[in-house]
């Protein structure tokens, strides 16, 4: 295979990034017949399909290499260069975002060319992102490094059981028992989210399968267990105001789960990596566990 163009490797990115191949012409202020033509070019020096062709457009796994790659040349060429903006795209989970996470892009020197194109997802998932090549770096639980990544270990979340006082008194009167789990509507995120099933697991001893009502906002989880809606695990960095309040109550005392957090980004000997990381580091052993 003889050497990749640049510009067509832009022009992979901008297809993922924005989702169609009209919405990357409008983003690189060409025709789509030229984005069209960079990539039927690409693939042929390639020798394979390197974008699906349906909406929202993604790599294909031929592709993915050369999407990382993309991003790689980018930031380095803008940093060299100091040509234009840097964003940097991060994956972060959801409980992270609502309460550290921010802190620590607060805490990097003032870059005014810098921004963040910042996606969240479970944290058991968000590494699939940077095997992708569409993200940066991301907080994970995955403490393998990723191809071409490198990871440092940030800490723990630590998660409390609560529940809304009359929540409790009605399904937990006898405390978190195996009956009780079984049958008590529990709160969680999303269809990714398996850390209440996790604790049930811990402290029951076995695999249950309770009401569930799914509430993928970290406000709106907090709030339907306040509520009354179920109980659910909530960040302590949350929970403890919660409790204090006597809003809630922890319906398993003693009993908690702590989720290993993992920070991972590609390997490049980059400024702007260097310092996000070592913010993230920073804050993150000031909050996490």
């Amino acid at each position: 295979m003889s050497g990749v163009d640049s510009t067509q490797l832009r022009t992979l990115a901008a297809i993922v990034a924005e989702g169609s191949f009209e919405a990357a012409a409008r983003l690189l202020h060409v025709t789509p017949s030229a984005v069209s033509q960079r990539i039927k070019a690409l693939e042929e020096t390639v020798g394979q399909v390197l974008v699906r062709r349906h909406r929202p457009c993604d790599a294909t796994e031929a592709g993915r290499p050369l999407l990382r790659l993309a991003g790689q040349l980018a930031l380095l060429e803008r940093e060299a260069l100091a040509d234009g903006r840097t964003r940097v795209a991060i994956v972060v989970n959801a409980d992270s975002l609502a309460t550290w996470f921010p802190a620590a892009l607060a805490r990097l020197p003032d870059q005014p060319e810098l921004s963040f194109d910042i996606r969240q997802d479970d944290q058991d998932h968000t590494a699939e992102l940077l095997r992708a090549g569409t993200v940066t770096a991301a907080v994970t639980a995955q403490r393998e490094a990723v191809q071409g990544c490198r990871v440092r270990r940030l800490g723990a979340m630590r998660y409390r059981a609560l529940a809304a006082p009359e929540l409790a008194d009605r399904w937990f009167a006898d405390g978190l028992t195996r009956t009780s789990a079984a049958v008590a509507p529990v709160v969680v995120f999303d269809r990714k989210d398996r850390i209440q099933h996790r604790f049930l697991r811990t402290v029951t001893g076995g695999a249950l399968d309770p009401p569930v009502h799914y509430v993928p906002s970290v406000p709106a989880f907090n709030e339907s267990i306040r509520l009354g809606l179920g109980w659910g695990l909530m960040a302590e960095q949350l929970a403890d105001a919660d409790v204090a309040a006597g809003r809630c109550v922890d319906i398993a005392p003693g009993r908690v789960l702590d989720v290993p957090l993992y920070w991972q980004h590609w390997r490049l000997d980059s400024q702007v990596l260097t310092a996000l990381t070592a913010a993230v580091c920073a804050v993150a052993a000031e909050t996490l566990r």
